[in-house]
């Protein structure tokens, strides 16, 4: 069999498995099966392995059973950077970009020797490609599991900035003494009730500790902003990412705790997705 025959056959059975885009997921499986460029095989008159597919019959096998193709592949790009994925880690979405770009908004001078903390860092997607883009800037990541402090020290080191980056397991930033310039974070938002009625690939194969937000899906945030005054330094920014329909009620939390909301930033489709927070005059002083 031909690589573009093998890339076809695999195609059609992620159609019939009912897989949304299964002419995409078969050629981006199919080139790492065989090692390949998508545009070779495509197009590949070359003969297809056996090694090469048997390791693409079990791939399909495991995107037909509902496991995303970046828990396949063991990686996830964001920000343009390649993120090695694990169970404790979320896979990065698109729209999370949203949290990094708000965020770079807010720096006047990208090469300055600035703080920045990530609450909640997972695969560290969010804090290293804000530090990709600062290169003077210093970068601390806080997860409450070991194993997903340790991914993103390891995502740093293969993206070559683990000299500006470390990672602590942690309960937020209760352990956490002094201020930053940039706060970001992409908290647990799903309403516990809720993670249950979630589409498999989410269900199944991200880390329930990175989903279930509480019963209302806001517990996170009322931990995370308690601390914020304290944890800002003068004119410091936190960028938090929330779920749809929790601009307002992640806005009400903040404004308890003497923060103001800066920017209300859309995602990809137009939803509020996440609020830039500053300090407010009186909380300043």
């Amino acid at each position: 069999m031909k690589l573009a025959e093998a890339t076809r056959a695999a195609a059609r059975e992620l159609t019939q498995g009912g897989i949304e885009t299964p002419e995409l997921d078969a050629r981006v499986l199919a080139s790492e099966a065989f090692g390949v460029g998508t545009a070779e095989v495509l197009v590949g008159a070359a003969e297809a392995s056996s090694a090469g597919l048997a390791t693409l019959d079990g791939f399909i096998a495991r995107r037909l059973s509902g496991e995303p193709v970046a828990r396949i592949l063991g990686r996830r790009e964001f920000w343009g950077l390649d993120f090695a994925l694990t169970p404790a880690t979320l896979a990065p979405r698109p729209d999370t970009e949203t949290v990094v770009e708000t965020a770079l908004s807010f720096v006047a001078d990208r090469s300055a020797a600035l703080r920045v903390l990530d609450l909640g860092t997972g695969s560290g997607c969010i804090l290293l490609a804000v530090l990709a883009e600062l290169p003077g800037a210093f970068g601390v990541g806080i997860d409450l599991a070991p194993n997903a402090a340790a991914a993103a020290r390891a995502n740093a080191q293969n993206l070559g900035l683990a000299s500006r980056a470390a990672f602590l397991a942690g309960r937020w930033a209760r352990a956490l003494d002094g201020t930053f310039d940039l706060v970001v974070s992409n908290p647990p938002y799903i309403e516990s009730a809720a993670i249950a009625g979630l589409d498999r690939e989410v269900r199944l194969h991200d880390p329930a500790l990175a989903l279930d937000g509480g019963a209302d899906g806001l517990d996170p945030y009322r931990e995370i902003l308690s601390d914020l005054p304290r944890l800002l330094a003068p004119g410091g920014v936190a960028v938090l990412e929330h779920g749809a329909g929790q601009s307002d009620a992640v806005a009400a939390i903040a404004r308890e705790q003497g923060l103001e909301v800066a920017t209300v930033a859309t995602d990809l489709s137009g939803e509020r997705r996440a609020l830039a927070l500053g300090r407010t005059a009186a909380a300043g002083r």
